[in-house]
């Protein structure tokens, strides 16, 4: 069985289950590069972004080529669990100069997501786009400013713990 069928048959939920699949196939000869490219299948984004958050946290690395490759497909995530991870690795895939508008573009699209935790990441985002490019930090601390107001519970503990930081 290939790493993208055993993906697509993950149910999704069993933690255990996707750690296994982690496991036996990390070190694989281009598993970072495979997990990217399953990113772009609809039926395995779940599943992937799962494992690229995984891998990243895990302190694993990724190049410059491949950092670009996973934020040119940041707008065909269709799932919120996709976004959700892929936000969640942000702080570990560097922004390139041309990809920064994309980038920009998907957190703009993610800060009115019906999902809690979308909007709580897709603020970590803008944090650490902005970390990147200093241009974005006085419009990252108004949406932060914003949010503190009218946000989730949820949303304000992220921005907080962001604030914790020395933002």
């Amino acid at each position: 069985m290939s790493i993208e069928s055993e993906i697509e048959n993950w149910d999704g939920k069993s933690l255990g289950d996707i750690e296994a699949i982690y496991n036996r196939y990390l070190e694989s000869k281009n598993f970072p590069s495979t997990i990217i490219q399953l990113l772009e299948i609809e039926t395995s984004q779940s599943g992937a972004s799962w494992l690229l958050k995984h891998y990243l946290e895990d302190g694993r690395a990724i190049d410059l080529k491949q950092a670009s490759n996973i934020l040119g497909k940041l707008n065909k995530l269709e799932s919120w669990e996709a976004r959700l991870h892929v936000l969640q690795g942000l702080p570990n895939i560097p922004i390139s100069m041309d990809r920064k508008v994309g980038v920009e573009y998907f957190l703009r699209n993610n800060l009115t997501s019906d999902n809690k935790f979308v909007r709580a990441w897709t603020y970590n985002g803008f944090y650490e786009l902005s970390r990147q490019y200093p241009e974005y930090i006085q419009e990252t601390k108004r949406f932060f400013e914003m949010a503190m107001k009218d946000e989730a519970p949820s949303v304000k503990a992220r921005i907080r713990n962001i604030a914790k930081k020395g933002f």
